[in-house]
């Protein structure tokens, strides 16, 4: 859809990052270090976290670690505790991906419960301190996703592990569009904005010794690209005068490699009355707001 220039990340603001320890979250952090942004990586290993901390660019000491794990919401909420300060931009980059049925510390399936639920809780919370904007990373398998709202944690439903990642990676698409508009709705300056970084050698494609790979497995060794560059749309979504609600990935390959740009969302990505409907759910599902 054409290609379109990054502009200035922010100087001297704090940006938070989620799973930024490896791959792509990395290499955004390391990027966004670059352009004078002070860094929160907020991650599940305190010990990985600080070991990138000192890496990044910029004086010692600017560049902060907190706890945060997506699958238990209690950490979510914990670590909204520790932010008291105004937060340019939120990069939900943090994601997994499972070859069977998982749940995460509160009960959900774990790749809808860490990719989009605990996001959703994080953003929820994190929001009255948030000035520029949201970037979810989201992912064009969401093309392959028949999301179940009445079934969102795979209960009734036989599971399908490639499924159920696709259906996360959908809902990080919904819950963009529907944060957008309850931004624009109540007249604030915010944005929310997705990413897809293609097709990236990252650890999420690593499989167990014995578990045989899937086509995806065997075609990232070949054609996929190395994480910096899948960081590009997360950076261009981070950077440019891009309106709210804008999804973006690579330029080449069928939007699997190269560069970045504004890309489509598929049809069911840009339903407005199931994207509303999923937030209503999440709200019940994270009981977003509150402690139990």
């Amino acid at each position: 859809m054409g290609d379109t220039r990054a502009g200035q990340a922010p100087t001297n603001e704090t940006v938070i990052i989620t799973g930024g320890t490896s791959g792509i979250g990395r290499a955004t952090a390391v990027a966004l270090a670059e352009s004078g942004s002070r860094i929160i990586l907020a991650v599940r290993n305190q010990e990985k976290g600080q070991a990138v901390a000192v890496t990044l660019p910029g004086t010692l000491g600017t560049h902060r670690v907190l706890p945060l794990d997506l699958a238990r919401l209690e950490t979510v909420r914990d670590f909204a505790d520790c932010i008291d300060e105004p937060i340019a931009i939120l990069v939900n980059n943090a994601g997994v991906e499972s070859k069977d049925l998982q749940r995460t510390a509160d009960g959900h399936e774990l790749q809808f419960g860490t990719n989009h639920l605990g996001h959703f809780l994080l953003t929820t919370l994190l929001l009255p301190h948030i000035t520029d904007r949201v970037v979810t990373v989201a992912s064009q398998a969401e093309r392959m996703a028949r999301l179940d709202l009445d079934d969102l944690d795979w209960h009734r439903r036989p599971y399908q592990a490639s499924r159920a990642y696709a259906d996360s990676k959908l809902a990080n698409l919904l819950f963009t569009s529907e944060l957008d508009r309850r931004l624009r709705t109540s007249g604030s300056r915010v944005r929310a904005l997705a990413a897809h970084p293609g097709l990236v050698k990252t650890a999420i494609y690593d499989r167990p010794a014995g578990q045989r790979p899937n086509l995806w497995d065997r075609l990232v060794p070949i054609l996929g690209q190395e994480p910096e560059d899948g960081a590009l749309p997360s950076l261009l979504a981070a950077s440019a005068d891009l309106r709210g609600g804008t999804f973006v990935g690579p330029r080449r390959m069928m939007h699997m490699r190269g560069g970045a740009e504004v890309i489509s969302q598929s049809k069911q990505a840009r339903n407005p009355e199931t994207a509303a409907r999923l937030w209503s759910i999440s709200e019940r599902m994270t009981a977003a707001g509150t402690r139990p």
